[in-house]
């Protein structure tokens, strides 16, 4: 997977990188640390904006309890239903059946 500085993802965003600082307090981005730099999936942004359909699945899964390293491990591996990733399904337009999807691993 391949990885944003978060100044780099402000700048892709044409904000500044308080504002993505606050888009991952608000649970709108994810972000781990690598080598001691947060870092940001670039897969989560297109066109200059977080991916639709993103933030509600961020929030779906963390209702449920689930790690931000849980998260993003669910988000980019392979789910032959879709098929591919939940995270091209989102990039593919295909929000709702992720959606459906995150929900239903709660019960």
């Amino acid at each position: 997977m391949e990885v944003l500085p978060l100044p780099e993802v402000a700048d892709r965003m044409g904000l500044p990188v308080t504002r993505v600082h606050q888009l991952l307090r608000d649970g709108q981005l994810l972000a781990e640390r690598r080598d001691g730099v947060l870092v940001v999936p670039e897969a989560f942004l297109a066109a200059g904006t977080v991916v639709k359909g993103l933030p509600g699945t961020i929030t779906v899964l963390r209702d449920q309890g689930f790690s931000t390293d849980e998260i993003l491990r669910w988000l980019f591996t392979e789910d032959e239903s879709l098929p591919g990733t939940p995270i091209e399904a989102l990039r593919g337009d295909r929000g709702r059946e992720v959606k459906r999807r995150a929900q239903a691993m709660g019960f």
